[in-house]
C-alpha cells in the first residue's frame, strides 16, 4: 500500500453536532479521524496529522504558507500523497493558494471537504475520503486537486482542478464544479476514468513559492448606485479584483476613480458571471478600462483565484511585473478556449 498522509485542517468534516450548542463544532484529533472513517485504514498506510481545527473563512495567507511547509516536511518524509481535511467555504481558495504555492509537486495533494457533518446520515465525508484514497492509490496524478460528491447520490465523486472550481450550493453534496473546463477524473469506487488530464513532466526539484502574510488584496463587486468612496477605500491596498458585470464592466462615473487606483496598485478585472471570459474590447467604455491600467483582459480566472495569484504575484515578482503576469497561465487558471458547453448534468 502506498504511503498518504492526512493532514487535518478542521471544517464540518471533522465535526460533529455540540449539544450544548446546538450547532456543529470542529473538534476531531488526528485520531478521531482514523477512528470515524475506519474504512481508509484499508487503503494505504496512513500518518494523520493534526495541522489545526480551523473554519475555513478564518483561513489566511499565514495559514497556507504553514499547510505548505507541512507538505514539504511529509515529501521529504516519502509520503506518496497528502489528503487533507479543509472546511468547505473557502477550499477552492486553499486549493488554488497551494497550487501556486508548490512548484514542481512531485505528488498528489488532494483536498476534501464535507457538506454534512459525519454524525448525520446524510453525511458525504466518507465517500470522498474514500475516493480520494483510491485516486492517490491508482493514479499517477502530480498536483493539487480537489475531491467532492458528483451527485447526491452516494455513487461517485470528481476529482477537480484546483484553480478553476467553486462552490455553488450552500448544502447540496454535489455543491463543488469546475469552470470552463471538465473535471479531471471521476472516482467510483476503485474505478478511476480520467477526463481532462494532461499530466506534465517535472524535471526540477519542490519549491515553495509562499505569500506575504501582511498583503492587503480586495475584491469588490460592482452594483446599481455605486459610488466613488467604495473605489478610494482601496487606495492603501496592495491589489484589488474587481467583480465587474457581464464581460467586464462598471459603472462609467467611477472610471476615473478606478484609473487614480491603478496608478497605484494592480487592479485586475473578473466577471460576475461565472462561466465565459472577461473581454473589454466589445465595448467603448471597457477600452476606456484598458487605458486606464485595469488588467485581466481576455483572462477567464475566477475572482477567488484572481485573488489569490495576484497575492501570490505580489509576494514572489517585481510590482512592476504584475501586468505582463496576470494573463500568464501558471498553473492552469486560465483556460486556452472558452468552451460552449456548460452547466451540463
Amino acid at each position: 500500500m502506498k504511503k498518504v498522509t492526512i493532514l487535518h485542517c478542521g471544517g464540518t468534516i471533522s465535526s460533529f453536532v455540540d449539544y450544548k450548542t446546538g450547532g456543529v463544532s470542529s473538534k476531531y484529533t488526528d485520531e478521531d479521524i482514523l477512528r470515524l472513517y475506519p474504512e481508509i485504514k484499508n487503503l494505504a498506510n496512513i500518518n494523520s496529522k493534526l495541522i489545526k481545527n480551523i473554519a475555513s473563512e478564518d483561513m489566511d495567507f499565514k495559514f497556507y504558507n504553514l499547510l505548505a511547509k507541512e507538505i514539504e516536511k511529509e515529501i521529504k518524509n516519502n509520503t506518496n500523497g497528502i489528503v487533507i481535511t479543509h472546511g468547505t467555504d473557502t477550499l477552492h481558495y486553499t486549493s488554488a493558494a497551494l497550487s501556486f504555492a508548490l512548484e514542481n509537486l512531485p505528488i498528489p495533494v488532494i483536498l476534501v471537504g464535507s457538506q454534512r457533518s459525519s454524525d448525520r446520515g446524510s453525511s458525504d465525508a466518507t465517500l470522498n475520503l474514500i475516493s480520494a484514497f483510491n485516486f492517490i492509490n491508482k493514479t499517477d496524478f502530480k498536483g493539487v486537486a480537489i475531491c467532492m460528491h458528483n451527485s447526491m447520490e452516494d455513487s461517485s465523486c470528481l476529482i477537480l482542478p484546483a484553480t478553476k472550481t467553486r462552490k455553488f450550493h450552500t448544502s447540496r453534496r454535489d455543491a463543488f464544479k469546475s469552470i470552463n473546463i471538465k473535471p479531471i477524473a471521476k472516482v467510483e469506487n476503485e474505478k478511476i476514468d480520467f477526463i481532462n488530464y494532461h499530466p506534465e513532466k517535472i524535471s526540477k526539484d519542490l519549491q515553495l513559492k509562499l505569500f506575504k502574510p501582511n498583503l492587503k488584496i480586495g475584491i469588490l463587486k460592482t452594483h446599481p448606485n455605486m459610488s466613488k468612496e467604495e473605489i478610494k477605500n482601496y487606495s492603501k491596498f496592495n491589489g484589488l479584483i474587481i467583480e465587474g458585470s457581464g464581460l467586464g464592466h462598471v459603472p462609467s462615473y467611477i472610471l476615473l476613480e478606478l484609473k487614480k487606483l491603478a496608478k497605484k496598485i494592480p487592479v485586475i478585472m473578473t466577471s460576475q458571471c461565472i462561466f465565459g471570459r472577461i473581454n473589454m474590447n466589445v465595448y467603448s467604455p471597457g477600452r476606456k478600462l484598458i487605458e486606464a491600467g485595469i488588467l485581466g483582459n481576455l483572462a477567464d480566472m475566477t475572482a477567488e483565484t484572481a485573488f489569490i495569484k495576484l497575492a501570490w504575484l505580489l509576494s514572489n515578482r517585481n510590482k512592476k511585473e504584475i501586468p505582463a503576469l496576470i494573463n500568464q497561465d501558471f498553473r492552469g487558471e486560465i483556460s486556452k478556449r472558452t468552451p460552449t458547453d456548460f452547466l451540463e448534468e
